[in-house]
């Protein structure tokens, strides 16, 4: 979709980093967009104050000197509320996201970003603007949710958004991927935050308890039932009651859950009296409950009570660029509990657990960290201090695992070192084919380049401009070399 300039007022651009701004400016002068850029959020509202005209839309940095985005942003908000404003940040955590949609920014861009993704943005706030819409104005904060992978920025803006909402939300994900921080946040950051948040794993109670636990019951209601007691539904009134592993509920458990989504009421083991819940439901499981309704395992009905908004969380295997920050996160964290120095992971080591499969997920990366805690021997946390079944772990096999680094490498660039990311990543790529290729044939560069599958006088050129010339070769190297030339 083309926008004439002549359509729409400027786009403001506000980055106290250089770099970020020549890249938007390239991108909206690319898409006859118009636009305006500033290198702070003083000199944006300077332009605003001294009589200019609104921007169509505003993006801007949410940590500059002197006034944060988060500041410009109240400002404009205040001013021109339907106005939609854009998000930038390279701190990609939950507590930036809650921040930016509460304040009612109408999206989130972490950085690094990508280009395209960042023009697709800015074009749906445009049309947003042009259509005179709203914007949302939610979300969400703990520093325990960590992560930069897009799927994580996904969980945020979807707590975000759910901050002022008191929807039934059902989490899925695999186990130890982290549905209770996910349901705590949404409880935080919602209007029931001054409530109780109260956690049940359907899974690990017995089944014959599960009712009592749930509901409550009289005093003499069964065998053992002495006094009368509060059930988690009481306990959590105008709070938020969280249903962990809710596909493993019992069928009778089942009804009588979705008695109480359908009217409010339920009753006490043994009690004749209705009480009235007014408790949010945050439910979560690992399972596919679609199947489950289909194996007749799960009421359907239930079901759809609980799917009316749905968050997916990931497996640490679709965001590996996070086990580094989660890993050393998570070991500053068990020193913490531990009352001992932190310590700190080797490059090579951290390299490594990004590789490495974590079927266990987040929760089994924290293990791991306390584990290293308590049983690395030094400081520095090395390789050959991880668990044996995680050195020799073969996941190194996964072929596209490079691809992933280099286009996060691309991502950096464009960012940092805009103007000469081709020629960067050229010559490194070039420098790296030919020093394995080197290595390979025992520094015969005659066998390299057909190896490579390059004429001689390329390789030898590519030497020259690489300044790999004193890489080492032998007297016998040195005499191929020179006839090559």
């Amino acid at each position: 979709m083309m926008l004439p300039e002549e359509s729409m007022k400027p786009v403001w651009i506000v980055d106290d980093d250089k770099s970020i701004r020549w890249v938007l400016e390239k991108t909206l002068s690319r898409e006859k967009i118009p636009f305006q850029s500033f290198a702070s959020a003083t000199e944006a509202l300077a332009q605003l104050d001294g009589g200019g005209e609104a921007p169509q839309i505003l993006v801007s940095d949410i940590r500059m000197p002197g006034q944060s985005g988060l500041e410009l942003l109240q400002v404009f908000k205040e001013r021109f509320p339907t106005l939609p404003v854009i998000i930038m940040t390279a701190y990609s955590d939950l507590e930036s996201a809650v921040s930016a949609f509460q304040g009612g920014a109408f999206e989130y861009l972490p950085k690094p970003f990508d280009v395209d993704q960042a023009l697709e943005l800015i074009r749906r706030a445009i049309g947003e603007s042009l259509h005179q819409s709203g914007a949302p104005n939610e979300v969400g904060l703990t520093p325990e949710i960590l992560g930069q992978a897009p799927a994580m920025q996904e969980v945020f803006r979807a707590i975000g958004r759910l901050s002022q909402s008191n929807a039934t939300v059902l989490i899925t994900g695999e186990s130890g991927s982290g549905k209770e921080l996910v349901a705590r946040a949404v409880h935080r950051h919602s209007s029931r935050a001054d409530k109780p948040f109260i956690a049940i794993n359907t899974a690990a109670i017995p089944r014959d308890l599960l009712e009592s636990e749930l509901f409550g019951h009289e005093r003499g209601a069964f065998t053992g039932a002495a006094a009368q007691r509060q059930g988690r539904f009481e306990q959590a009134e105008g709070g938020t009651l969280f249903l962990d592993e809710i596909g493993d509920m019992p069928a009778e458990l089942q009804t009588r859950l979705l008695r109480v989504l359908s009217d409010g009421h339920y009753y006490r083991v043994g009690g004749h009296s209705p009480l009235k819940t007014k408790v949010r439901i945050i439910a979560a499981t690992h399972q596919n409950l679609e199947e489950r309704v289909r194996q007749g395992l799960f009421r359907e009905d239930l079901f759809h009570r609980l799917n009316v908004i749905r968050v997916r969380l990931p497996s640490l295997g679709e965001r590996r660029e996070d086990i580094p920050i989660l890993a050393r996160h998570f070991l500053q964290k068990s020193a913490n509990e531990l009352g001992v120095e932190g310590k700190r992971f080797s490059d090579a080591a951290l390299k490594h657990l990004g590789l490495v499969e974590f079927p266990g997920n987040v929760r089994q990366l924290e293990n791991l960290c306390h584990w290293l805690t308590v049983m690395a021997p030094g400081q520095l946390v090395e390789l050959a201090d991880l668990p044996p079944e995680l050195r020799e772990a073969a996941s190194l096999a996964q072929t596209d695992d490079w691809e992933s680094a280099f286009a996060q490498e691309v991502d950096r660039l464009l960012v940092s070192d805009a103007g000469q990311v081709h020629a960067k990543l050229t010559h490194a790529f070039e420098r790296v084919l030919i020093n394995r290729a080197l290595a390979h044939t025992g520094g015969r560069r005659i066998e390299a380049a057909q190896a490579l599958g390059i004429g001689r006088n390329t390789i030898t050129r590519k030497i020259q401009e690489l300044g790999l010339d004193g890489t080492g070769s032998s007297v016998g190297e040195d005499r191929e070399a020179s006839s090559l030339r």
